[in-house]
Order: structure tokens, then C-alpha cells, then sequence
């Protein structure tokens, strides 16, 4: 069944997806911007600030306490890339109100405190305070700095940047090390008008029950703001297949090696099921060409598996290899591209991938969270498909649309991360 938006104000819209399986309700205020160099690393900390103090809740302890007046209330933050733009969610789960017994509902009493939060940050003279801002920063960094030391996350990253050079979408969606460092409080302020002013906004409620007026509690808020949306949030540049293969290594003092492989595609954005099962098939699961050949049956890799980023229209593959085997891996990873291509695969391969998506989509409704991510992960779609639907839409994937979309796909960068060499 699909959902359908309610328009709250300019630029602003709440979608409610009813699910009468758990016992909480998640309430998600869903933030999006263009990817851009000068604003991603504000965006992104942005958010952590506004969630561990407010002008009503100025410490993180009185913030926690009214938390655990609602029932142990559960507040996240969570910073991704969408396509082309940054998404940045600020969520709270709560009790069903069934099961509150508070005069007030419960979940009226979360909107109010989400709404504090946003609305309603600590601020002295037009800006954050600085103690504040340097204990956010100083996280951010060490979360970014984190993933660096993951080497695994680093070649991904690297492909990325490599891919797309010197446009946003190859930055980290919290932005750079020396971005993040530059941040002032005063840059902070700006950023949370631009959250209030020039965002697109999605609420999001996933529940039971849709509780009444939560929607007219937020459009209030946004009722007084004068909001300019950039319309530029709707398109998505896609990934150009390379006129020469781009190839980049990097040396390091690392025992396992990381080949990581970039394809551009012809299929992107939320129709291309067929790029979707082409590229289960290529790599997916324990019946794909990548595990049971480069991984199990040749020891090429210590893992290797295919994803499709539908959205940007490309392909990585990602894997783990030794120095001696990289070469080999590479040449048997686009071998087994060309058999899926040339339709090779049996038909147990086949049904085996379309039977694994779709237990993967039905299993969307097994979380809160995960279905409140779907939603919320899905802003290109003009009409919003529930996990079922496309589940339908994948169910009805033929072997010469798999062969199609496979067709489609082109290598376009190589990055390899690999030990240093004897001696250096």
C-alpha cells in the first residue's frame, strides 16, 4: 500500500505508516540538502548539538531525565547521503500511547520535546555555545577519523572520492576532517537557520496509531518561518560511464589488501529492479558468480560481494585480497561480470536471487527502525512504494531484463589499497 504525504507547510510534509506489529512509535524529523562542499560538514554536526541540550534542557543529564519521564524514550541521530543530497534524521521512539499512563499521550509529549530540541536550541548571542560545539566536534572527529582506520570503509570511500573527483557526492556525508575542524559556533547558527529556512522536510510517523493533531504540532512551528526549498533536492546527477578506465593504489602498512571496484550503469534511480537483481546475481549471496567462484572455489579474496547504489547508477564490488592475488581477483571478478552479461546463469541462480531480495524486502517490516529508514532513505519517488511493492515489482524480473541491465554495466574506476612493498 502506498503512503501518502500530507503538505505541512513550504517544503514540508508528514507521512504516517501504520504498523500494528510493535509496541512503540517512532516520530522522525527527516532533514535534506544538496551535497555541497561549504555545507555538508556543518549539516552534519549540526544535529548532535541540537540533540544533548536545549534552551528548556540546557545539560545532556536534564535532557536524559525528561527522556526517562517518557519511558525510557529512545533519541537518535543518524547523518547519510541520498543520491545527491545529505539526509540528516533526528528520531525518537516511544511507548504506544495504549500503554502510557500519562494524561497527556505520550507521543504528544515526544513531538513537544522534538520540537523543543529544533526549535528551541541553546543559544547566547547568535550562536552556540562554544563548549558545547568543541565537545560535538571533537565526537564527529573521532567518528570520522574512525572509519579512516577502517580500512575497509577507507577503500569504499576512496573508490568514491575517486569516482566522483571534485563533486560533492565523493565527500563523506559528515565532510572532511579539515571541514569538520574549521567549524565555528557561530557557523553552527547559520546552519540551524538552514535547517529551519531552506531544507526539505519529511516527518515521519511509524506506528499503530496515527496520533491526533502530532502533524498540526509541527506545521505550527513551520507556520511562521519563511522557507525557500531548493528545488535542485529533486534531481540526481548520475554516474557517466568512463571513457578510460581509472585506476588508482594506494600503499600502506596493511596485512590484507582491498581491491575496489566501480562500475557505472545505464538503469539508476528507484525503477531499475532489473540493475538490482543483475547485480545479486553478479555478487550477491552464497549463489552469486562472486562467492562461489572468486571467493570459494579460486581463494582469490577473503570476501567478495557486488552492490548496486541505484540512485547514483553505479555498481561497487568490494573485496579483500593478498598482494600476490589482486591481479587475478580483478580479471575473474569482470569474468564473472561477463557471464551474467552473456546469461550464463542456471536457473537456480536466477530464482535463488529473486526469492533472496524479496525475503530482504518483506523483512523491512521486522524493525521500527528499518521502516521508518525505508521511508525515509526514498525521496525520489513520486509515488512512495512500500517494501512489498517493490518486492512485487523485483518478483516480475525476467533473466533477459537481468541480461539487459547487465549490459549496462561498465567499468569505470579501480582502487586498491595494498601493503607496502618488501623494504619500503
Amino acid at each position: 500500500m502506498s503512503v501518502s504525504p500530507v503538505k505541512l507547510s513550504n517544503g514540508v510534509e508528514g507521512i504516517y505508516i501504520s504498523n500494528s506489529r510493535f509496541n512503540t512509535t517512532t516520530i522522525s524529523f527527516n532533514f535534506y540538502f544538496p551535497l555541497r562542499f561549504d555545507t555538508i560538514a556543518e549539516n552534519a554536526l549540526l544535529p548532535y548539538i541540537l540533540t544533548s541540550c536545549s534552551a528548556k534542557y540546557k545539560t545532556f543529564t536534564e535532557l536524559n531525565m525528561q527522556l526517562s519521564m517518557l519511558y525510557g524514550a529512545d533519541l537518535t541521530v543518524s547523518v547519510n547521503k541520498v543520491g545527491d543530497a545529505q539526509h540528516i534524521k533526528i528520531a525518537i521512539s516511544v511507548i504506544n500511547d495504549d500503554y502510557s499512563l500519562t494524561p497527556t499521550p505520550v507521543t504528544e509529549q515526544a513531538i513537544s520535546l522534538l520540537n523543543e530540541l529544533i526549535f528551541n536550541p541553546l543559544i547566547e548571542n547568535s550562536a552556540f555555545l562554544r563548549a558545547d560545539t568543541e565537545r560535538e566536534r571533537r565526537k564527529l572527529l573521532e567518528h570520522v577519523i574512525g572509519e579512516i582506520n577502517d580500512k575497509r570503509i577507507f577503500a569504499r570511500n576512496r573508490l568514491i572520492s575517486e569516482m566522483f573527483s571534485g563533486l560533492p557526492a565523493g565527500v563523506s556525508p559528515y565532510g572532511t576532517v579539515e571541514a569538520i575542524k574549521k567549524i565555528t559556533n557561530q557557523d553552527l547558527y547559520k546552519a540551524w537557520q538552514r535547517f529551519l529556512t531552506n531544507a526539505y522536510v519529511r516527518i515521519q510517523v511509524v506506528g499503530k496509531n496515527n496520533p491526533d493533531g502530532i502533524f498540526n504540532l509541527i506545521s505550527d512551528k513551520f507556520s511562521s518561518i519563511s522557507r525557500v526549498v531548493d528545488a535542485s533536492l529533486n534531481k540526481t546527477e548520475n554516474l557517466l560511464p568512463a571513457k578510460i578506465v581509472n585506476r588508482v593504489t594506494d600503499r600502506m602498512d596493511v596485512s590484507q589488501g582491498k581491491l575496489v571496484m566501480g562500475f557505472s550503469s545505464e538503469l539508476h534511480g528507484n525503477e531499475a529492479y532489473a540493475l538490482s537483481v543483475a547485480t545479486d546475481i553478479f555478487g550477491g549471496g552464497p549463489y552469486s558468480g562472486l562467492f562461489e567462484n572468486v571467493r570459494e572455489k579460486l581463494s582469490l579474496c577473503y570476501y567478495c560481494s557486488a552492490s548496486a547504489k541505484k540512485l547514483k547508477g553505479y555498481v561497487m564490488v568490494d573485496s579483500g585480497v593478498e598482494l600476490e592475488n589482486a591481479k587475478k581477483a580483478e580479471e575473474e571478478i569482470l569474468n564473472q561480470l561477463e557471464i551474467v552479461k552473456n546469461g550464463k546463469f542456471s536457473e537456480f541462480t536466477y530464482n535463488a536471487s529473486i526469492k533472496s531480495i524479496v525475503g530482504s524486502l518483506n523483512s523491512y517490516n521486522d524493525s521500527i527502525s528499518t521502516i521508518d529508514a525505508w521511508y525515509s532513505l526514498n525521496i525520489s519517488d513520486k509515488e512512495l512504494k512500500s517494501p512489498e511493492e517493490v518486492a512485487d515489482k523485483i518478483s516480475r524480473v525476467t533473466v533477459q531484463d537481468v541480461i539487459n541491465a547487465a549490459n549496462g554495466i561498465k567499468l569505470h574506476t579501480v582502487y586498491s589499497l595494498l601493503p607496502n612493498k618488501e623494504g619500503e
